[in-house]
């Protein structure tokens, strides 16, 4: 019985996870999240199609970034993906968002695609900003002259 709980519960988490990709996406600050970009980017194509890509975090850090099925000639698609995917690895999720990644010579098509594929599966982990600090920031005192300086 206890077999097939776990069977049952096994075949449940991975049907939740192939349904729902961006539900991965929406944890807590710490917890580790896996995202997937073939929904997402769905129209982000390279030389010969779509390159979705799968993002681990976790502390808030990217860990891993692994490419999936596509249709790319594989000695270009290596190529892009090992330039590409370094430049992420160990960056915040804000970081690799404003991060100019470069692409791989001779594999532009599809360096461009995985990029485009990272940032766009980032913006679903985008932390949050903090309300309170954005709009103090920019506050205008009331001649309208822009915040009021500490220095004469």
């Amino acid at each position: 019985m206890t077999k097939f709980k776990f069977a049952f519960l096994a075949m449940a988490f991975a049907a939740i996870t192939a349904l729902a990709p961006s539900a991965m996406a929406k944890g807590k600050a710490g917890s580790p999240q896996v995202i997937y970009t073939g929904e997402i980017a769905k129209k982000v194509v390279g030389y010969n199609g779509p390159t979705p890509v799968s993002i681990s975090i976790s502390n808030g850090r990217i860990t891993s970034i692994t490419a999936l099925d596509n249709k790319e000639t594989p000695s270009y698609f290596n190529r892009a993906k090992e330039k590409v995917f370094k430049q992420f690895i160990g960056k915040t999720v804000n970081e690799a968002l404003n991060l100019k990644a470069d692409c791989a010579t001779g594999a532009t098509y599809s360096s461009e695609a995985l990029i485009k594929n990272i940032k766009m599966g980032l913006q679903q982990a985008k932390p949050a900003s903090n309300d309170k600090k954005s709009s103090k920031d920019g506050k205008k005192n009331k001649k309208g002259k822009g915040k009021r300086s500490m220095t004469k």
